[in-house]
């Protein structure tokens, strides 16, 4: 049963995520494309936009289809909801919790879910337990973690800090 139950959570977050990747990427499924997207974070004071669209856009399609079919999984899954850390600060922490107000309620749903994924592993139905892939241990998801939180945190507050700014060529 549990086998069965992480293929479903897995699916079901995976394609969700990658969805609204595809969504921000290739402007799909009503969804505002590379340049909009990339305009909207210029907008909200994320400079450079069109950088930290691809960026995002590419961490949620990608992401999402790994963790969705089972490969790199626990990586996968930590880059995705530290992608979805920073739509949380940037974006829906302003307007509440309810997602109905554009708050943070389902980000927060679909980040928590890929967090308890990278920490539990993809389980049986998954590539990577198909070919012995084993990513990554107690220490190394550790390192990993706190590589994902650290560049989360970058790129919700590196706007505010000039001489990131500076680094990533932003105006």
């Amino acid at each position: 049963m549990v086998t069965i139950g992480l293929l479903v959570l897995r699916i079901v977050l995976g394609l969700a995520v990658a969805g609204h990747g595809a969504q921000k990427l290739f402007g799909v499924f009503e969804g505002p494309g590379l340049e909009k997207f990339g305009g909207m974070l210029e907008s909200m004071g994320v400079k450079p936009g069109r950088r930290w669209a691809l960026v995002s856009a590419v961490a949620e399609f990608a992401g999402g289809i790994l963790v969705a079919v089972g490969l790199f999984t626990p990586i996968a899954a930590l880059v995705v909801a530290g992608d979805l850390l920073v739509a949380i600060l940037t974006v829906h922490v302003s307007k509440g919790f309810w997602n109905a107000k554009g708050g943070y309620e389902y980000p927060l749903t679909l980040a928590a879910g890929m967090l308890a994924i990278s920490l539990v592993g993809p389980g049986r139905a998954a590539i990577d337990t198909a070919i012995g892939l084993k990513l990554p241990e107690p220490i190394s998801w550790g390192i990993t973690a706190a590589i994902v939180l650290l560049g989360a945190l970058a790129a919700a507050f590196g706007r505010k800090l000039p001489v990131l700014q500076a680094r990533l060529g932003a105006s």
